[in-house]
């Protein structure tokens, strides 16, 4: 099966992905809660056992450290996050661990998570399923969480392959990392460090509609974030880029309009996928807007266009 045939599984049917590469978080003790409340962007306080959250670890400044989703389990909280930040999230959090009942553990090795993602992945996993976002339930060892696309199924690596063995046994495909990538970049959802990292805004790529919370009180980075919010804006926005048309772009390809650099490219899927990428330009420069693309390599045209949501989730 091409990555173009496994795309379109996970646009019209289901498929399987493997991402046990995302980086893994475990917070415990009797002040996990209130440690991480003081912390992150989100409001914890709602999150009872089986829910979860989208959140983020700002830096003093307000610019992004780690974005990550958090999941409740019993007293304690389970954080994933984008591949290769786990053990900065980890270390960023214990920095800030000075007279707390709270043990912070980067788990990412011993970790697991699979996705199945798709209007039938639902029919693709017998018995129950939770039904809210970040909702969760136990599965087999492990547990099974809603998304905005479908499932992930998170928890010990050995537990979370025994569930894609059967999965992919009962019939449903596997899907290649470059598919799932595809998906990624069409519906928009950024990844850690390619199209969010330390320089990061959250409103930038629009990670406050369902990570910021701007009514829980203080949080580390808060000024900045609620200060664009009142007051503000931020001067560039990710954006897909589509249309394209010539030389194919890569990572760092210069945007273009009216003659001037207006932004660069941040991902970018094969073009026999018809996705196209992601990008940053100027908060000016409006979706619909006609673009060029200059590499080193040559030039495309393309268009400028909203992301899917404009509301990515982290672990979607």
């Amino acid at each position: 099966m091409t990555a173009v045939d496994e795309l379109e599984l996970l646009r019209t049917s289901a498929g399987v992905v493997d991402r046990s590469d995302r980086g893994a978080v475990l917070v415990t003790g009797p002040d996990a809660f209130s440690f991480l409340q003081a912390l992150v962007s989100a409001d914890l306080d709602p999150v009872l056992d089986g829910h979860g959250a989208s959140s983020l670890l700002l830096t003093p400044h307000g610019k992004l450290d780690v974005a990550f989703r958090l999941l409740r389990v019993g007293d304690d909280a389970w954080l994933d996050c984008d591949p290769g930040t786990g053990e900065r999230l980890a270390a960023s959090l214990n920095r800030f661990r000075i007279r707390v009942k709270a043990e912070v553990i980067d788990r990412t090795a011993e970790w697991g998570m699979v996705s199945v993602i798709g209007p039938a992945a639902a029919d693709a996993i017998p018995g129950a399923h939770p039904e809210a976002l970040h909702e969760h339930v136990a599965l087999d060892g492990a547990r099974l969480v809603r998304t905005e696309h479908g499932f992930d199924i998170v928890g010990p690596q050995a537990a979370v392959d025994a569930i894609t063995r059967e999965l992919t046994a009962s019939g449903v495909a596997a899907v290649g990392p470059v598919a799932y990538d595809a998906f990624r970049i069409d519906t928009g959802i950024p990844l850690q460090p390619f199209d969010i990292d330390e320089r990061t805004i959250p409103q930038e790529a629009f990670l406050e509609l369902e990570a910021v919370s701007f009514t829980k009180g203080c949080f580390l980075g808060q000024e900045l974030v609620c200060r664009i919010d009142s007051r503000g804006h931020v001067n560039r926005f990710l954006r897909h880029i589509t249309g394209i048309d010539g030389e194919w772009p890569v990572p760092g390809t210069e945007i273009v309009v009216a003659g001037k650099v207006v932004g660069e490219i941040t991902s970018v899927a094969p073009p026999e996928l018809g996705v196209g990428a992601l990008g940053y330009v100027r908060h000016e420069v409006e979706p619909g807007t006609d673009a060029e693309l200059r590499s080193e390599t040559g030039t495309a045209r393309a268009s400028v266009t909203a992301i899917a949501t404009d509301a990515p989730a982290a672990g979607s």
